[in-house]
């Protein structure tokens, strides 16, 4: 499963290159990668028909209880199968559809296709909750870039924010679940959250938890009140309608709820919770579907429709219920990606959105409306397409569950609606003539194609194959999945004819309501449309002005916290860190310990002397370049400090950063234009000299009080003895950052490279670049050493890399001593002549050596070892030893150098103006 979801990622990276090459019919070759996933998934049916649970695992981060952790039963087969079948359909499809786009748009397309489809698998087959939460998520962005797919239309921006916003807070919501269940049973494992369901339904956290799955997949899945962003997502191109809001990305509420019914099951409310939002869900949805206009809009209310049935079907108790769902999670996926297919084949040949009839677009479209046909009688219930089977699954479990008479009737009515629905989408625009209101004939701009007619042919037609052939289908899909989510065996039936039923009696009455739905369709729609009770957009309106209120709060709260001025922010952090301090003296009686009576060391003392005069020169300064000197000063006797107190690494990492603040304040001073009177009162030099001295005397005590005890801390022992055994380096800092807190180091790497590109965002240069030369002069002898020196320290950057594992250096000081090489460069020659020394940009740099630091952890993950824990080689004789820590430390390297070179050359390019 790992190899399949690895194949489909990097596939998803590579393979719209090839849209690009081969421009018309790239659908074709690119849906072979989903195929070929899909063959991949059925090679495994054997086995999960047997009932087997294939498992694999990954150790990522314990500490935390991360692991990728993968799992595939009967329930996650079936979601692949669909994702990768009909996403092979998709892809073909879109190859037509999108022809009217450049190559540039359309292999977009197929890379976020291809990314969703990926983040799909990877949903469905996560045993971790954490990783289902980031699978979670990914859906949601890739979906909210799909959408907004047209991103010059100020419809599909809007639509694509809504998404994104709604099924973010669900996605925040499911993180607070998942959070909570991880704190109540230690672990995070979706298996043993549903084994211990009764312990978390008992616990303190029982109704928060169950309340914030239930709004994770509210918000999924489009349920009331969260049910108006999807007839908005109808903005994505009719490919990805089909796709994310009919067959897959909105079943995630439904995968969801399916697996946690035991938990929430287990609460007095759980059950009644989820039935109820059903009911309202699918009434509210049933009554817009027969408002709607436009083809899309009514197949997306009606999917809204569809979900609140299988809402339902996973809120009923009994095993038919679970059959029933299962049944018609399947039937619902094929007719109604068919139906957005049919829709947007009519679309793209005529222009023409709104329901009114079309002329007879069956003349010139007579395959589509084949398939619109076949969709539409299963999407209606009637036999022998597997609707008519889904539909008497659903009859069945409602009348064998213990619930009253409601969920049937809202169950019968609007399973009626459906059926209005299937037939006015296929009579109207392919079977009757000019209507009401229809005005001239529509133009029809093309006939059909192989691409445009195979995918939803082929889904119409497995509707009605299943239901005639059901062997394979019912044995390897049907029967494992539903055990897999009732937890036992359960027999499935799927036949047209079980004799005269209750269920066959029911379907009879649902058909003929809609068949009367079809006959007065217009006057029904246009009653509805004058009644503003059944307006959905006031549901809407709230959304909206909700989070206009949050934002207006949130700006008030900022102006409040976020004022900008740095003392009040420093007087903060002050009075914060001197109440914590009296707080633990206090309470804890915690008194800083006086050290013992040890000789006076003279060099030592000199070099805080030495310290001491330039902070108190950098007080006194009358210029911030006076200022910036003294301060400096100061920096370099803590470097010595650190030094004689056998931290080599920190001093050289201080000598470095006391050099590029040099460098940089000196361009910041040339770039920023600097006020000239004092922006300081009497009264405000005298509060900083307090809080400074506050500050001195705080971490006076703190050092005084860790010099009472020169005592090794445990941690300390353990680092040193295990530096070498477990990380083979004899340089203990540098083993700790790369090794022990390499995912540390990895975030704060990351903060560095946001940082950068920020700062090449605000640098980026204006108006044109700046004429080459120097805008400063520059003394004789710097332009002669500048080459020298600057391809000197360069060198020593590269040594210091290469050593920092078992002697004072690593990536971080290498970086830092190979941009001031380049920055010796720019400040001698200009920033146009160290670019061009350069070779790249710096961003480049940046983005590269984050993508070193990734992968090297990925190693030890196929070792089997957590994410980052390296792996090393160690020939012996005349070679090195090797290691995965190398390409880490190099990473770090290239982020620190590209990062601190975006901010100089910016702030050196803003100088020259």
């Amino acid at each position: 499963m790992f190899m399949i979801l690895l194949v489909s990622l990097v596939g998803a990276l590579l393979m719209p290159l090839f849209a690009r090459m081969i421009g018309r019919g790239a659908g074709l070759v690119i849906a072979l990668l989903p195929l070929g996933l899909l063959v991949a998934f059925i090679e495994l049916a054997e086995l999960v028909e047997r009932g087997w649970v294939l498992g694999q695992g990954r150790r990522w981060a314990p500490s935390l209880g991360l692991d990728l952790t993968l799992r595939l039963d009967g329930f996650s087969f079936l979601f692949c199968l669909l994702i990768t079948g009909i996403g092979a359909l998709v892809i073909i499809y879109a190859g037509a559809y999108l022809t009217d786009k450049s190559r540039v748009e359309r292999s977009r397309f197929f890379l976020l296709i291809l990314l969703f489809m990926t983040a799909m698998l990877g949903t469905v087959l996560a045993e971790n909750l954490l990783v289902l939460l980031i699978f979670w998520e990914a859906t949601s962005i890739i979906s909210f870039l799909l959408i907004g797919f047209d991103s010059r239309s100020a419809r599909s921006r809007r639509a694509a924010l809504m998404a994104l916003q709604v099924t973010a807070f669900g996605g925040l919501m499911l993180l607070a679940g998942v959070l909570m269940i991880g704190h109540v049973l230690g672990t995070y494992s979706m298996a043993v959250a549903i084994d211990r369901a009764d312990a978390l339904a008992a616990s303190p956290f029982g109704g928060p938890i169950v309340a914030c799955i239930l709004i994770a997949a509210f918000t999924k899945s489009a349920q009331f009140p969260f049910h108006f962003w999807l007839p908005n997502a109808m903005q994505a191109p009719t490919p990805a309608s089909a796709y994310l809001h009919s067959a897959t990305m909105v079943k995630l509420g439904i995968y969801l709820l399916a697996r946690f019914e035991p938990v929430f099951a287990a609460t007095s409310w759980g059950r009644a919770t989820v039935i109820t939002i059903a009911c309202i869900t699918m009434l509210v949805a049933a009554a817009q579907a027969l408002r709607a206009e436009s083809f899309k809009s009514a197949l997306a209310y009606s999917t809204i429709a569809s979900l609140g049935i299988l809402t339902l079907l996973v809120g009923l108790d009994g095993p038919a219920a679970t059959v029933a769902m299962v049944g018609f999670l399947l039937s619902h996926a094929l007719y109604k990606a068919a139906l957005f297919f049919c829709a947007g084949s009519v679309l793209h040949a005529t222009g023409m959105q709104r329901l009114r009839p079309k002329s007879g677009l069956a003349r010139v479209l007579p395959l589509t409306a084949v398939a619109s046909v076949g969709a539409s009688l299963s999407m209606a219930g009637i036999p022998p397409f597997l609707g008519f089977i889904s539909k008497e699954f659903l009859f069945e479990a409602q009348l064998e569950s213990s619930w009253e008479i409601a969920p049937l009737a809202a169950a019968v009515i609007v399973n009626a609606v459906m059926v209005g629905v299937a037939g006015v989408v296929t009579l109207r625009p392919f079977f009757l003539g000019r209507g009401e209101g229809s005005g001239e004939r529509p133009i029809v701009r093309h006939g059909e194609s192989f691409s445009l007619v195979v995918p939803p042919l082929m889904l119409a037609l497995a509707g009605l194959i299943i239901s005639l052939e059901p062997d394979w289908i019912t044995r390897a899909v049907l029967r494992p999945a539903v055990a897999a989510v009732y937890r036992a065996p359960v027999n499935v039936d799927i036949a047209v004819w079980h004799g005269l039923t209750p269920m066959l009696l029911l379907s009879a009455v649902v058909v003929t309501i809609g068949a009367l739905i079809v006959r007065f369709w217009h006057p029904i729609h246009v009653r509805l449309r004058t009644m503003d009770r059944f307006d959905t957009l006031a549901v809407e309106r709230l959304w909206e002005e909700t989070l206009r209120g949050l934002v207006r709060g949130s700006t008030a709260l900022t102006e409040v916290l976020q004022h900008g001025d740095l003392r009040r922010y420093l007087l903060l952090v002050a009075i914060g860190i001197a109440g914590l301090g009296a707080w633990s003296v206090g309470n804890l009686g915690l008194f800083p310990r006086l050290p013992t009576d040890d000789p006076l060391r003279i060099a030592p003392a000199m070099v805080a002397l030495v310290g001491l005069a330039g902070a108190l020169a950098a007080t006194r300064a009358a210029s911030l370049l006076g200022a910036m000197i003294a301060t400096g000063l100061t920096g370099f006797a803590t470097a010595l400090t650190f030094m004689m107190n056998g931290a080599p690494d920190l001093a050289l990492t201080q000598f470095a950063v006391e050099v590029l603040l040099v460098v940089l304040l000196t361009a910041l001073l040339l770039a920023v234009p600097l006020a000239t009177a004092p922006t300081r009162t009497p009264l405000m030099r005298r509060t900083d000299a307090v809080v400074a001295c506050g500050i001195g005397a705080l971490l006076f005590c703190g050092i005084v009080d860790m010099a009472a005890n020169p005592q090794a801390s445990p941690a300390s022992d353990f680092y040193g003895r295990a530096s070498y055994l477990a990380a083979k380096g004899h340089n203990v800092v540098n083993v700790i950052l790369v090794d022990f807190r390499a995912f540390d180091t990895l975030g704060e790497t990351t903060v560095i490279a946001i940082a950068a590109v920020l700062a090449r965002s605000l640098l980026m240069t204006r108006g044109g670049d700046v004429p080459a030369g120097r805008s400063q002069p520059v003394h004789f002898s710097f332009l002669m050493s500048g080459r020298a020196l600057s391809w000197l320290l360069f060198a020593a950057s590269l040594v210091i890399l290469w050593r920092g594992h078992d002697q004072p250096g690593g990536g971080f000081v290498g970086g830092l001593v190979a941009a001031l090489a380049f920055a010796l460069l720019a400040l001698a020659y200009g920033v146009d002549w160290a670019q061009r020394a350069l070779r790249v940009n710096p961003l480049t740099l940046v983005g590269t050596g984050m993508l070193l630091a990734l992968v090297s952890g990925l190693p030890g993950v196929a070792a089997g070892r957590p994410y980052l824990s390296h792996l090393w080689w160690e020939p012996g004789g005349w070679l090195p030893k090797l290691g995965t820590t190398m390409i880490f430390d190099l990473g770090v390297y290239l982020v620190v150098l590209g990062a601190v070179l975006t901010f100089l050359f910016g702030l050196q390019r803003e100088a020259a103006r």
